[in-house]
């Protein structure tokens, strides 16, 4: 089991850690004060409360986005993607745009301080 987010990126295959290694970007620039950990086993982000989620998968990506009141504040941006629940899909061939997941963290972090 990793646990931090460089060993669990090491253990992802290179076309799918590329893609997850930018998407780790976007959150740590929207979010530089938020706190980079392993929670239930996927890379996790804190800021005041949970942040966000990102993980792994055969055939995917995911980015879990904890509340999922942002799956309809960006639907028009998300309608080439599968979405349930507070879960975004995503692919290698079809990656999260990194400036909508800036937007999305930087909401999400609104929600929380809201709430918090």
């Amino acid at each position: 089991m990793a646990n931090d987010v460089d060993k669990y990126l090491a253990a992802v295959p290179k076309k799918q850690r590329i893609v997850l290694e930018k998407l780790r970007e976007a959150i740590n620039e929207a979010a530089p004060e938020s706190e980079e950990t392993i929670s239930y086993r996927i890379p996790s982000y804190k800021y005041k409360g949970s942040l966000v989620h990102f993980a792994a998968f055969k055939n995917h990506s995911s980015f879990i986005v904890v509340n999922k009141s942002i799956l309809d504040i960006f639907k028009s941006e998300l309608e080439n993607f599968y979405t349930s629940g507070a879960t975004i899909r995503f692919s290698t061939e079809n990656p999260l745009p990194k400036s909508l997941v800036k937007k999305i963290v930087k909401k999400r972090m609104e929600q929380n301080e809201k709430y918090k």
